[in-house]
């Protein structure tokens, strides 16, 4: 399986954010979006989970069966600043969604053990979501991907709030399950990328760009990744 991205625009006023994109994200990679500030990683994000239009071009999943545009069905979005209902507390949140999804869900297990998995403790677990810390709220929304299992994954930078501990048992979940998803990793720090991702995608003047894996195991690999990330669009 394939997500296929195929000339997608997108631009505000007289910026072109993201110019004629074309890309191929395969299944069992995790895949590290890297760009600077304000170079359009959320808004392909949000473009990709159907929050914003897009101007032109097309999304397409590619199976054995065939092609098929890109549905919000289809992937899970992890935001940097959760949106959560506050006034639910975790428990009845994650039963909420998956009583809503019950008909797309192939595995319905015990809720407690989503949050055994996300390691949430059992007396935070009906407590209200806005008594979270921000770390707590990101690993609530991590939870609703392990329950639907979609075939893309986007998440917006979810790791940078997160203590040394949690982001590594994060790490350690995404890798467990890539082989099932296309997963792709919004982030700007560098080293997070390369411990994490099998791919690192660079961003950069509307266009998308796979990075050499050569270039990934050299000793100067952090400047190479900044040059790329500096040059002029023309270069």
């Amino acid at each position: 399986m394939t997500l296929e991205l195929n000339r997608v625009a997108k631009a505000y006023a007289q910026k072109e954010v993201l110019k004629d994109i074309t890309f191929s994200f395969e299944k069992g990679k995790i895949y590290a979006l890297l760009g600077r500030n304000g170079a359009g990683k959320t808004t392909l994000f949000n473009i990709l989970a159907d929050e914003i239009p897009k101007d032109g071009g097309a999304m397409a999943l590619v199976e054995e069966q065939g092609a098929r545009p890109l549905s919000t069905e289809d992937l899970a979005y992890v935001y940097s600043s959760p949106i959560l209902p506050d006034f639910l507390t975790g428990y009845e949140f994650i039963r909420f969604f998956r009583d809503l999804h019950e008909n797309r869900i192939d595995d319905l297990r015990p809720l407690d053990e989503y949050f055994d998995m996300m390691q949430i403790l059992p007396e935070d677990r009906h407590r209200l979501i806005k008594e979270y810390s921000h770390g707590m709220k990101n690993k609530l929304q991590m939870m609703l991907f392990l329950i639907a299992k979609p075939p893309v994954i986007l998440l917006d930078e979810p790791l940078t709030s997160l203590d040394v501990v949690v982001a590594l048992e994060m790490k350690k979940l995404l890798r467990s399950i890539r082989e099932d998803h296309i997963i792709i990793f919004s982030t700007h720090i560098l080293q997070l990328a390369l411990d994490l991702c099998d791919e690192i995608v660079i961003l950069h003047e509307g266009k998308l760009q796979l990075v050499d894996h050569a270039m990934l195991t050299e000793p100067q690999v952090e400047d190479s990744i900044i040059a790329l990330l500096t040059e002029p669009a023309h270069a």
